[in-house]
């Protein structure tokens, strides 16, 4: 039997899979959550066998819950879902120790296989994710999409420095450089522009 806990802020798909996942017999959920915050105390909590979580939620995104999530359970076993798989984000989650990527459109008897495979202590990258993240035409760099993201979410820049462990003048900076690759204004409508993109 293995244990999962489940993190998507659309309702509608964590729980059909939710309900899905446990049909073959193997699978256990021990909880669900809807955002990122959640994911983290969900998974402290319960300490699952695999933590299934969304890349893009409100707040705390997915890369930040499992940032949070390995300092205090670095051997936690991770798949994330998710729409759009850009390099950066890809190898900054490689970088955390993900070890699945699955797309959310996935069938659920494929992510069920996949969480298997996670669990007996294997990789899986989907090919159509990987596939994605080699087309590669996002001139941003990784912090410059980190603090993008951050604007994105509302953050002020001294939250943004914070969340970052920065300075808040490097945050500016990287605020600045992205502003020019987007041929932008303001924060605001470089975080937009990345967005529409989806660089974010």
């Amino acid at each position: 039997m293995t244990t999962v806990v489940l993190a998507d802020d659309e309702a509608l798909l964590r729980k059909a899979l939710a309900s899905l996942l446990p049909l073959g017999g193997g699978i256990t959920v021990l909880a669900e959550a809807a955002d990122g915050g959640s994911a983290v105390e969900a998974t402290l909590r319960h300490r699952p066998d695999v933590l299934v979580i969304d890349l893009e939620m409100p707040g705390l995104d997915g890369l930040g819950a499992v940032s949070e999530i390995r300092r205090a359970l670095p051997e936690q076993v991770i798949l994330m879902l998710t729409r759009h798989a850009r390099p950066g984000v890809l190898r900054k989650a490689l970088k955390l120790g993900v070890q699945g990527f699955v797309s959310k459109a996935a069938e659920p008897g494929h992510i069920t296989t996949v969480i298997t495979a996670l669990h007996e202590g294997r990789r899986w990258i989907d090919p159509d994710v990987s596939a994605l993240a080699l087309v590669d035409d996002c001139p941003l760099t990784d912090r410059e999409i980190d603090v993008l993201r951050g604007t994105r979410e509302g953050f002020a820049v001294a939250e943004i420095a914070a969340r970052l462990h920065l300075a808040e003048g490097t945050v500016r900076n990287y605020l600045s450089r992205a502003m020019q690759k987007t041929q932008t204004r303001t924060r605001h409508e470089a975080a937009r522009y990345a967005r529409e993109h989806d660089w974010l």
